[in-house]
C-alpha cells in the first residue's frame, strides 16, 4: 500500500509540476506577444513620423537597413553615396527597434547640436555600452546632472591648467621620439603612427590626470593595456546585436573579459583618488610649501571644485570623469595625430612650409620643447591641423535623442525619442559645402575662407552646449607634437612591411574613433636639429 501511495505521489508532483510549466510557458508566450505588439506600433509610429525624410532602399520593411551600416571604408563611401544622393538628410531603421535621421549638411546640423541641453539626451545606441565603464560621467548624463558636472569640470580645461600641460605634452613626445631613434638605429624606419602615438598619449594623459609616470612607452601597463582592451571589447560588443543585451552580454567570453579589465581600470582609479584626497585633507590648513610648489592635475582639480551650494563631486564620480578623461582624451588625440602626420607625409610641399615655420619659431633657443606662448604661433601648422581633423575627423558621428518634436529645415519634423546621427564625416565631406571635399587643401583654414564658411560646416569637437569639452586640450597637444615631430623627422608614406607591395592603398576604419585597416604606416628620417646660434 505504501508503495502504491509513493507512485501516486510522484505522479500527482509531475502533473502539478506540467501544470505549472504550461501556465508559465503562457505568461511568456503573452508578454513576449505584447512586447511583439509594442514593437511593431512603435516601428509602425515611427515610420509614418519620419516619412518626411527620404529614405534609402531597404529590403524589407520589418528590418529596414540591419546589416547595411559597415565599420568599414566600404561604409564611409556608403555615406558618400548618401550624401550626393541625399544633400542634407534621410532616415534610416535598424530593424524595428532603433529609427534613426542621418544628418549631414550644416543648415540641418545646427538646430540639433544647438539645441539647449535640457531637451538633449544621449541615447544608448553609441554610448550605452560606455556606461559600465565610464559610469554616469559628464558624456553619459543629461539634464540637470549634466548642467551640473559641465560647471564643476569646466576649470580644468582652463588656459592656466592647460599651461602646465604643456610641459608633459613635450615630455611624452621626447619618449616617443627617443624610441623611434632608437628603432631607426636598429633598422626599423618605418613604423605603425596608431600604436606608438596611443601609448604617447596614454603616457602623456596618467601625467595631466593623475600626475603618474607610467613609463607605458618602453614597457608594459597593466591599466593601458586593460584600457587598450576595454576600447577594443566595446567596438566588438556594438558590432553584435545580441550583445547589445546585457542579460546576454555578460554571459559571453567577451562579457567575462571586459569585467576582468573594468576591474583593473577602476581598481586604479580608486586608489588613485582615494591616495589624493587623503593628502588634501592632510595639508588643508596647513603652510606646505612642497603643496604649493606642485602643479595640480585632473584629479586634484575636480576634487576641490564645488558648485554653487558649496557639494563637490562624490568618489563615485570623480572616478567616473578620471575614467572618461583617459578614454576619451587618449584615442581621440591619438587619431588626430596619426591622421595629421599622415597627410603631411603625403603632401611633402605642406609638411616643409610647417617644418619652416615651426624651425624659425625655435631659432636660438637652448632647449627645444614647445611653451604655451609658441601655441599661438604656428598658424600655417595649425591650418593643416584643422584641415586633417576635417578630411579624417577621429570621430565620425555623435548621436543625440530630444525630449520634444525638432523642427529642421524644409518642413521637416524629427519626432520625440528618434535618434539623429549627426554624421561629422557627412558634414566635412560634403560637395554642397566643401570644394573638392576630399583633397587636403589646408588653405581652406586660411582667414578669409574661414569667415566665409556657414557656422557648422566644420565640426570635429561637435557643437553647442554638448560640444567637447577638452578640445582646447585636445588642439595644445596636437600643436605640440605635430611640431616637434616635424622638428625631428621627415615623414614619408610608408606599407606595412610583413605585406609589402601587396598592402594597396590606406583603408580607412571608423571605429570608436578614425583608424586604418591595417595599421597607418609611415617611414621616418632623423633629422639634425637646428644649432643654437
Amino acid at each position: 500500500m505504501s508503495l502504491l501511495w509513493a507512485v501516486l505521489s510522484q505522479v500527482l508532483s509531475w502533473t502539478g509540476l506540467c501544470r505549472v510549466l504550461v501556465v508559465l510557458g503562457t505568461a511568456l508566450g503573452a508578454l513576449v506577444s505584447v512586447w511583439t505588439a509594442r514593437l511593431l506600433v512603435r516601428h509602425v509610429w515611427f515610420t509614418c513620423r519620419l516619412s518626411c525624410f527620404s529614405k534609402p532602399h531597404a529590403d524589407s520593411w520589418l528590418l529596414g537597413h540591419l546589416g547595411q551600416m559597415q565599420s568599414s571604408e566600404e561604409g564611409l563611401l556608403q555615406v558618400d553615396d548618401l550624401v550626393r544622393t541625399y544633400t542634407h538628410s534621410c532616415s534610416w531603421f535598424l530593424g524595428p527597434f532603433y529609427h534613426l535621421v542621418r544628418l549631414f549638411h550644416p543648415d540641418y546640423v545646427k538646430p540639433l547640436l544647438m539645441a539647449p541641453a535640457s531637451v538633449t539626451v544621449k541615447d544608448e545606441l553609441i554610448y550605452g555600452h560606455l556606461r559600465p565603464w565610464l559610469g554616469q560621467s559628464l558624456l553619459l548624463s543629461n539634464g540637470a546632472e549634466w548642467s551640473r558636472k559641465r560647471r564643476l569640470l569646466t576649470p580644468a580645461f582652463h588656459f592656466d591648467v592647460l599651461k602646465d600641460y604643456v610641459a608633459k605634452f613635450n615630455s611624452s613626445t621626447d619618449t616617443m621620439h627617443d624610441k623611434w631613434r632608437h628603432l631607426v638605429a636598429k633598422g626599423t624606419a618605418t613604423m605603425e603612427m596608431f600604436d606608438h602615438v596611443t601609448l604617447m598619449t596614454l603616457d602623456s594623459l596618467l601625467k595631466c590626470a593623475f600626475s603618474y609616470k607610467s613609463d607605458c612607452q618602453w614597457s608594459t601597463s597593466e591599466y593601458v593595456s586593460a584600457i587598450v582592451e576595454l576600447s577594443e571589447l566595446v567596438i566588438d560588443r556594438r558590432q553584435k546585436i545580441l550583445h547589445h543585451w546585457d542579460w546576454f552580454y555578460w554571459r559571453t567570453e567577451q562579457g567575462k573579459r571586459f569585467r576582468k579589465a573594468l576591474g583593473t581600470v577602476h581598481r586604479f582609479t580608486r586608489e588613485v583618488v582615494q591616495k589624493r584626497r587623503a593628502l588634501i585633507r592632510q595639508q588643508t590648513g596647513t603652510d606646505s610649501s612642497a603643496a604649493r610648489r606642485r602643479k595640480k592635475d585632473f584629479v586634484d582639480i575636480i576634487l576641490v571644485s564645488k558648485d554653487k551650494d558649496g557639494r563637490g563631486l562624490t568618489d563615485e564620480e570623480i572616478h567616473a570623469e578620471a575614467n572618461t578623461f583617459m578614454f576619451a582624451g587618449h584615442d581621440t588625440t591619438a587619431s588626430a595625430i596619426s591622421w595629421t602626420l599622415y597627410n603631411l607625409a603625403r603632401h611633402e610641399h605642406y609638411q616643409e612650409k610647417c617644418r619652416q615655420e615651426v624651425t624659425d619659431l625655435m631659432q636660438g633657443r637652448d632647449r627645444h620643447a614647445m611653451e604655451w606662448e609658441d601655441l599661438s604661433n604656428l598658424p600655417f601648422t595649425t591650418m593643416c591641423i584643422r584641415e586633417s581633423l576635417r578630411l579624417h575627423a577621429p570621430v565620425q558621428a555623435v548621436t543625440r535623442k530630444y525630449t520634444q518634436d525638432m523642427a529642421l529645415p524644409g518642413h521637416r519634423t524629427v519626432p520625440k525619442g528618434a535618434i539623429c546621427l549627426v554624421s561629422i564625416y557627412g558634414t566635412h565631406h560634403n560637395p554642397a559645402v566643401w570644394t573638392n571635399p576630399h583633397e587636403f587643401n589646408p588653405l581652406r583654414f586660411g582667414p578669409e575662407c574661414t569667415a566665409e564658411r556657414a557656422s557648422h560646416a566644420y565640426i570635429p569637437f561637435s557643437s553647442g552646449p554638448r560640444n567637447c569639452i577638452g578640445q582646447k586640450f585636445a588642439l595644445a597637444q596636437l600643436r605640440v607634437v605635430v611640431a616637434l615631430t616635424l622638428l625631428r623627422f621627415r615623414l614619408t608614406p610608408g606599407v606595412n612591411p610583413e605585406l609589402g607591395p601587396r598592402s594597396g592603398g590606406v583603408r580607412r576604419l571608423p571605429q570608436l574613433v578614425l583608424r586604418a585597416e591595417g595599421g597607418l604606416w609611415l617611414q621616418l628620417e632623423p633629422l639634425e636639429e637646428l644649432q643654437d646660434d
